[in-house]
């Protein structure tokens, strides 16, 4: 069939002129184009809109990943905590052997596994007032490089993560904890010491020969 030609269809023998009908076929279909393709202004409007939501997504990444990991611990009544990343274990406080020669704060060596490690008592390095009993039977084993040693725990309050916009400078009633051994203190109290800056401070470094 030739374009242009009519055939009579139907039953009145009505002619079909086929030329005209895909003409209006083609105008339609421009038409329902036409009405899904956005403006200039609304394409920009879109690709900003995506770019702002590509932009927030590490954003919010690096907001989730601002936290630190804790191991949360009971001394005399008092709430503390050290990062997770220096603590190696936790153990039972065994034969604890006392030291003679050594300052207060450290109580004495314990043999774990066949490893002698020398046991601190942070509240004493802090010379903190003794505030009711303690059970001292756990000890939490900090270690970074060459240095490791335990300090005192009656319990383990389990291991929390702590929001850094949580984390408060020390508060003006924690008198006697020095400022540079603090990375802050939780408002539920919860005190945060600084693991690294204990763990290379040369004063818990017992240098006096028995």
């Amino acid at each position: 069939m030739k374009t242009g030609e009519k055939v009579s269809t139907g039953k009145q023998g009505t002619p079909v002129d086929w030329h005209a009908l895909r003409q209006r076929l083609e105008k339609a279909r421009g038409a329902i184009e036409h009405a899904w393709t956005p403006s200039s202004a609304e394409t920009r409007r879109v690709l900003m809109a995506r770019a702002q939501a590509l932009g927030r997504v590490p954003e919010a990444a690096e907001s989730a990943g601002e936290h630190i990991d804790v191991v949360a611990f009971v001394l005399a009544h008092e709430r503390y905590a050290v990062e997770t990343r220096y603590i190696r274990e936790v153990a039972p406080l065994e034969n604890l052997t006392p030291l003679p020669c050594t300052p207060a704060f450290v109580l004495g060596i314990v043999n774990l596994r066949g490893e002698i490690l020398s046991v601190i008592d942070i509240k004493k390095f802090f010379e903190l007032p003794e505030q009711g009993l303690t059970d001292l039977n756990k000890i939490i084993v900090l270690q970074s490089g060459d240095m490791l040693f335990g300090i005192l725990a009656d319990a383990i309050a389990g291991v929390r993560r702590i929001p850094a916009t949580a984390i408060q400078p020390s508060l003006p009633t924690l008198t006697g904890i020095r400022e540079a051994y603090l990375l802050g203190v939780t408002p539920e109290r919860l005190v945060i010491l600084d693991a690294e800056r204990l763990l290379t401070d040369e004063n818990i470094v017992v240098q006096e020969q028995v």
